[in-house]
Order: structure tokens, then sequence, then C-alpha cells
């Protein structure tokens, strides 16, 4: 399971575009304008053979001062509850401010590693500037400008030097499949687990948000025997934040990257929601086995084409990545929830298949040579051989004597026939072109 870094701070100081460089994409929306970023950002990066997420934890908010500060401290407080690492980032043309003490106050708490980011130093003159930074008492500091890229070297050598040793997984957990339960609030995630335990082992209310600690639990029953990861646990009334979103899309990060399958819960009273589609992809992009439960499908008001519509409607907001099994299900009536747990088995024997290398030349070399790469420049792209590597999640590279011009369309036309030909529903699929 990978490092959790939280990116926390006042607006307008540059977060949402160092979040940018660190996972070396543009997602964020960047402006001048402070509390641009409404949604809560995340991502993965890598640095030194390490890989870690990153979550910038900016949102949009507007209001009185008192509002202001209050907001901010909310998300910087659900940044040190979720992260493994904070940084901590400020602006050297504006300094120290009121809003920065108060974040610094609360970091000053907590024995998780903080990295105090001086942002916009561009010039010798504001290295100089940044001194007054030590006063914050959060110890040293490290500075760069998240425009241009620089100091974000040596801020990621310090980044990976603080992270947490985590412990190696026993033998049992290795062996034993983890399925993680994720979705939205009230999606209906721990009445699932505890109609497949058959005891209310977590408490279920109609508050969104009641659950708050990740509890693993082992099932054994029916045939089957794995671990499953619920973003479950009792949450005090007080500790209650307004602001479920953000506080869901942490939970899932840490639940997704310790399981093999995703079980994404989606509320059939609600639809396939933005959120819904940010927790999908990413488990996509952490590589994981995935299949979608529309709980609560017991309220919805059906016709002899609901099913079909409803599922057309999720399929078209995952395109690309479409082979992904959807079941409806009801954990209030128990229906279809053994199917979903084969189902969800399936997907892990899916993720685990390894196709003999002479078997998927024989395959795919004459699918190739019917329909090649697309000529460019006059320049004819020839691939000679192809296998799948020995990874933990299924990752084929195709040897060609011109890489550069194979475009993601004509990847995807191998993927595509990769999947017609065996079956790996649910399961992203990486493919390299590699030059031989």
């Amino acid at each position: 399971m990978s490092t959790i870094v939280a990116i926390v701070g006042r607006p307008n100081v540059g977060k949402s575009t160092l979040f940018n460089r660190l996972i070396k994409r543009r997602e964020a929306i960047v402006d001048s304008v402070s509390g641009v970023t409404r949604d809560r950002n995340y991502g993965k990066s890598e640095w030194n053979g390490k890989e870690f997420s990153v979550i910038d934890t900016g949102g949009y908010i507007k209001g009185s001062e008192d509002i202001f500060e209050a907001e901010i401290r909310k998300k910087v407080e659900l940044g040190i509850d979720e992260a493994d690492v904070i940084m901590f980032v400020v602006d050297v043309e504006e300094g120290i401010t009121p809003m920065d003490d108060e974040v610094a106050k609360l970091l000053r708490k907590i024995t998780k590693p903080v990295i105090v980011v001086v942002n916009k130093v561009d010039n010798a003159m504001r290295e100089k500037d940044a001194y007054e930074f030590y006063n914050l008492g959060l110890g040293n500091y490290i500075t760069i400008s998240s425009t241009s890229g620089s100091g974000t070297g040596e801020l990621l050598d310090e980044l990976i030097n603080v992270f947490p040793n985590k412990p190696e997984p026993t033998q049992e957990e290795l062996e034993l499949p983890r399925f993680a339960v994720v979705g939205r609030p009230n999606a209906g995630k721990s009445s699932f687990i505890n109609a497949l335990i058959g005891v209310d082992r977590y408490i279920v209310t109609d508050i969104a948000g009641t659950t708050r600690d990740s509890i693993d639990t082992k099932y054994d029953r029916f045939g089957f025997e794995f671990n499953l990861v619920d973003t479950a646990g009792i949450r005090r009334k007080a500790k209650v934040k307004e602001d479920l979103e953000f506080y869901s899309v942490m939970r899932s990060v840490r639940a997704i990257e310790h399981s093999d399958v995703c079980i994404l819960m989606v509320d059939a009273t609600r639809g396939f929601e933005g959120q819904d589609q940010s927790i999908f992809w990413l488990a996509a992009k952490n590589r994981k086995g995935i299949i979608i439960l529309v709980n609560k499908w017991d309220l919805v008001e059906k016709d002899t084409m609901s099913t079909r519509d409803y599922e057309a409607k999720i399929r078209k907001e995952l395109e690309p990545f479409t082979d992904v099994t959807i079941l409806f299900v009801s954990a209030l009536t128990k229906q279809r929830l053994l199917k979903a747990l084969e189902e969800t088995v399936k997907v892990y024997e899916n993720r685990k298949q390894r196709i003999p290398t002479s078997k998927f030349n024989d395959f795919m070399l004459k699918l190739i040579e019917a329909y090649p790469p697309p000529a460019l420049k006059g320049k004819y792209v020839k691939i000679k051989y192809c296998m799948q590597l020995p990874t933990p999640t299924p990752q084929f590279v195709f040897f060609a004597n011109l890489p550069q011009y194979v475009k993601d369309a004509y990847k995807r036309f191998l993927e595509n026939k990769i999947r017609e030909n065996w079956d790996f529903s649910g399961v992203p699929i990486d493919i390299y072109i590699r030059e031989k």
C-alpha cells in the first residue's frame, strides 16, 4: 500500500500548481483567483522508484472571514487525519498570514511528518524572504517555484526520506484476496457487509458519513474466503464533517490501495454521479479489479427497460473502460448478493490471469498482420513479437521497429482484441510499445 501525501494550506498559495507538477498532468484547474478548486484532486506520483498518492485539499470557499477560516481548518484536519505525510504550502510573496498561523497551530500538535513548502521562490531575493517561515515553528522549509518547477526535485527527495516505514504484509494477508467496498457516503456499504456476514457489525443509519475507520473482515462462507476491506467504523457526532465528498475520497484512497478488487457501491436512487466516477477512476488508476453494484434497486420504480437503460448510462460515463460487470442488488433484501460475490471472485481471477507467450503471439501477430498500425509519414510499423509482462496486474508489451509511431487509438484496438479473446472483465489493462 503506497503512502498518502496531503497538500494543505490556505487558498491561492499554489497548491493545485504543485499538485499538477507532482502527478505530471494538468488535472487541477489553476487560476489566480483564490478558491478556484471546486473539486478535490487526487492522483499518483512516483520518485526514485517510490510510488505515492497525492491529494490536493484545496476547495471552493466563499463567505465571511470567520467562515473562510473555519473551512480551511476543516480541510487541514481532514488532510491530517487521513494522510501519512503533510505538505504545508505557503506563499513567499505574502509572508506569514494569520491563516497560515492557524494551520501551523494544528500541524504542531501532530506526530506525522510535515514539510513546509515555501512557494513562488523564483529568485535570490525571495530566498532571503523565505527565512521568516522559521517562525511557523515547524522546523526547516524547502523553497520551490511550482510554476517553473524549480526546487521540486529537492522537495521530492525530502518527501521520500520522511515516508513512514510500513509493515510488510503477513503471509496470510498475501494469500487471501482483499476486496474493498467503496463508494459515496450512504450508498449502503455497511449494509452490504452486514448482509454478507450475517451480523450487524457496522452501525447503519440514514445519516451519510456514519462510517469512519477502514476495518478488515475475514469472510469464509458459501465456499468463498477473502478479506473485506470496508470504509467502516463509528464516527462521533461532533466529528461529522460537512465536507463528506472529500472525506469519502480520502477513505476510498486508503481502502483502494489496500485491495485487489474494488466493489463500488452506487445508490440507485441517486444515479451514477460525479463522485462515483471519481472513485471508479481512482481504482482504475491504481490498476485494481472493479465491479459495480447498483444498490437499493428495490427502491427504484422499474419497467421492462429500466435495468438496460440504467446500465447503458453508467457505461457511457465509463468510456473507454466499459468492460466492467454491473449488477443491480439490494443489501436490504439480499437480492443478488451471492451473485455479486461470485462476480467479484471472478474479477480477482481475471486480474491474476497469465497468458502463455506462444499462445499470445499466435493470436495477436496474425491479427496485427491483418490489421497493422497505420503508416505515418511514409513509415511502416512492424510488430514481430509480444508478451504479457510478469507483473501483478495485466500488462502487455509489443516490440516494434518504430514504437513512436504507434498511437493511442491502435493501443486501444489491441486492448479491445485482447479482451475479446481473453476474459479480463473488470480489470484495467496496460499496453506498452517498445523498440525491438
